[in-house]
């Protein structure tokens, strides 16, 4: 049975959520699968992926074959490198603890690069606020002086009697 790890769509019209399953190749999109793997959420910036990563390597291993996206989603959450180290496990060239090491590094500069993106994400999103505020206290500014009542001046009146008189 040639098994693919897919994703199957839910979510409404427009707001489309994902899940990612392991599913027969002959199944409809979405339809009966073997195991759900996690979820992806392209609706959040950045897209939110939950992924059971030694689920997704296990059929990986078992020969499971990813979409494209799926394999795109794979990579970002680190399955697929998992996965390659294993092989290198399996083959001799590098222990498990090195393996392990290898990954957890990956991890964590891979953490920090998505953290960054919110940051900056939030600070972009800070920034466009503050100056959204700035322009609306201009343009109330400029309203309420456009609006208050114009004093006359009493000085230009009396030069004027002034003239009259000569």
């Amino acid at each position: 049975m040639p098994v693919k790890i897919r994703l199957q769509r839910h979510g409404k019209k427009g707001k489309p959520y994902y899940w990612i399953v392991a599913a027969d190749a002959r199944a409809k999109r979405d339809g009966k699968y073997l195991e759900k793997l996690g979820a992806y959420n392209p609706n959040t910036n950045p897209a939110t992926i939950e992924l059971d990563v030694d689920g997704a390597v296990k059929w990986l291993q078992n020969g499971a074959q990813p979409t494209d996206t799926a394999k795109a989603l794979l990579s970002y959450k680190g399955a697929l490198l998992k996965n390659h180290l294993a092989g290198g496990v399996r083959k001799g060239a590098l222990t498990e603890e090195q393996a392990e090491k290898k990954f957890a590094a990956w991890l964590e500069e891979k953490t920090g690069k998505v953290d960054a993106k919110k940051d900056g994400l939030s600070k972009a999103e800070a920034d466009a606020k503050a100056k959204a505020f700035a322009a609306e206290k201009a343009a109330n500014e400029a309203r309420i002086a456009a609006a208050a009542p114009v004093v006359e001046e009493e000085a230009p009146a009396e030069e004027e009697a002034a003239n009259e008189e000569e």
